[in-house]
């Protein structure tokens, strides 16, 4: 099955959701779908129509790397973690891919809640991705 085939609901998802500057692309037997999501509720919901295809994303064969418009973020949340950085991770999972860390007691951007145990955040430095919720304080 061509990749294409396999995430069409995922690429349809994103464009009923008014993903911006949509591109599609397979190199290398993986599938890059890029661009930029309205709201982090939209997606959150990309990430979980990729779920109910690749359950725990466990096939490797796709990256997604959408990323919310800056006029979406909310409020700040202070970091909590004991001493160390709080990682930020390309999807709402311990077996994401980090992508990028916000220090401890920094601020981060809080752009919406994917579950009960990972918030959709951006870093002060301009670094978007997942974190857990555990380790964050909303003000």
């Amino acid at each position: 099955m061509a990749l294409q085939d396999k995430y069409s609901a995922l690429v349809q998802a994103a464009q009923q959701a008014g993903v911006r500057n949509l591109q599609v692309r397979e190199q290398n037997s993986v599938l890059y779908i890029d661009g930029e999501a309205p709201t982090g509720q939209v997606k959150d919901q990309l990430w979980s129509v990729y779920n109910s295809i690749d359950p725990d994303y466990r096939s490797g064969d796709l990256i997604l790397n959408v990323n919310v418009g800056a006029d979406a973020a909310g409020k700040r949340a202070r970091v909590t973690t004991q001493e160390s950085n709080l990682n930020v991770r390309k999807g709402p999972g311990t077996d994401q891919e980090i992508i990028g860390k916000a220090a401890h007691e920094d601020y981060v951007t809080l752009i919406s809640k994917a579950n009960e145990q990972w918030w959709l955040v951006r870093t002060s430095s301009g670094v978007e991705g997942y974190a857990a919720a555990q380790y964050l304080s909303a003000e």
